[in-house]
């Protein structure tokens, strides 16, 4: 497939409804940049928390979206995707501003930090398959990959600045301020979501109970070989990867390279690598793509690696930026061999059998994340997670159709 001319890949922009879908995925980003580096650092700081308090409410964060993930999918295929990403981004506004009100107070304790951040992750859970079935209404299907790359550097740009800010502001003004900034973006994403007009009908299969549709749903995931393998990949990898990102990387950050600034900064240069790994993506085809996208995953390993010594935060934040060149490639890849290789009717339930198996483990990586560090130490903890990254990546290249799959549909 050639590559598609400049003015086709801006052109997309001036199409009023991708434009309103490109700029909420900007501002909810970006203030979601700023929950990774306050939240632990709210816990750690204002809550006087240990790493294994940290582990345990980011860990209920992501159980809570494991947990509605498998309906999240159908109900969006069932319903309206766009109404259902105006009602996630309205319960994720509420779930922040409640933690942020609370710290800013100095009411918040533990517990109810924790059960508000699962409210998040009930949200989270809810959002994403209804984002990813919205981009086929809105596009049309030649200009699936330009539209994914667009949303990409949108999530890379707003990931960038948002960490920077997020660790500005959780260093000087406090994490509660920064988690009320978050909390207002969710608020600015579902008005933007809300005002979408001349989307496509969404597809619909007949009405059916909704075990049904998650059984029909499972059907099209396990009919294609190279999406469940790419997905048990990813149930080991994120547990590792999110356990040393989410937990060890953090702690390390406050004990050994100066705190919450630093930590924003290594992810701000992250961020960095998500745009480029964007932009790369929305010019260059892949005769195969899935090979290229599970190569493109292995730099992710280099992070955990480098907290070891740990290395200078320059260092470190090199490796997140190759770390990030890679997961945009495989993301915008991904999620175009979604949208073009899977049933419409059901891509919101496949999306949401991918993520389900993609983060099923990542509680339990968080969790043992934290005890490891209380237990191993550090050094070892982040070994662990090294391992985690490559072992599965490497694995996953044994399967044909992973490595065989075209970017013509073959």
């Amino acid at each position: 497939m050639p590559n598609p001319p400049a003015s086709e890949v801006l052109d997309l922009l001036r199409d009023p409804g991708f434009a309103r879908l490109f700029a909420a995925r900007l501002v909810s980003a970006f203030g979601s940049a700023m929950a990774p580096i306050a939240l632990p650092f709210a816990v750690l700081d204002d809550l006087g928390g240990t790493a294994g308090d940290v582990g345990l409410v980011i860990a209920l964060g992501s159980g809570a979206q494991v947990l509605m993930q498998l309906f999240a999918g159908a109900l969006a295929d069932r319903g309206s995707r766009r109404r259902q990403m105006v009602g996630a981004d309205v319960l994720a506004a509420s779930g922040q501003g409640a933690i942020a009100a609370l710290v800013l107070s100095g009411g918040a304790s533990l517990g109810v930090v924790a059960a508000l951040h699962a409210l998040s992750g009930v949200a989270l859970a809810l959002h994403f398959p209804a984002a990813v079935g919205m981009v086929p209404l809105v596009v049309p299907r030649e200009r699936l990959q330009t539209a994914n790359a667009w949303l990409s550097i949108a999530q890379a740009t707003a990931l960038g600045l948002g960490a920077a800010v997020g660790g500005l502001l959780a260093a000087t003004l406090g994490a509660g301020v920064a988690l009320a900034v978050d909390a207002t973006t969710f608020v600015a994403s579902a008005l933007l979501v809300a005002s979408i007009r001349g989307a496509a009908e969404q597809p619909r299969a007949a009405h059916a109970s909704l075990l049904r549709d998650l059984r029909e749903g499972w059907r099209e995931f396990t009919a294609h070989r190279w999406l469940w393998a790419i997905v048990l990949q990813f149930s080991v990898m994120l547990m590792a990867w999110f356990g040393a990102w989410a937990v060890v990387g953090p702690v390390v950050a406050k004990a050994s390279l100066g705190g919450a600034a630093s930590w924003g900064w290594i992810v701000s240069a992250q961020g960095l690598g998500l745009i480029v790994g964007g932009a790369a993506s929305m010019r260059i085809r892949f005769r195969r793509p899935m090979l290229a996208a599970t190569f493109a995953c292995l730099p992710s390993a280099l992070v955990p690696l480098l907290l070891v010594p740990p290395a200078p935060v320059a260092a470190i934040a090199a490796a997140a930026f190759a770390a990030g060149v890679g997961f945009e490639i495989f993301s915008v890849l991904w999620n175009t061999a979604l949208h073009t290789r899977v049933a419409p009717e059901a891509l919101s339930r496949v999306s949401s059998y991918d993520v389900l198996g993609s983060i099923a483990l990542v509680p339990f990586g968080e969790v043992l994340a934290g005890w490891g560090v209380e237990a191993l130490g550090a050094p070892s903890t982040l070994l662990l997670a090294f391992a985690g990254v490559v072992l599965p990546t490497l694995a996953v290249l044994g399967v044909r159709e992973v490595r065989e799959l075209s970017d013509d549909g073959g």
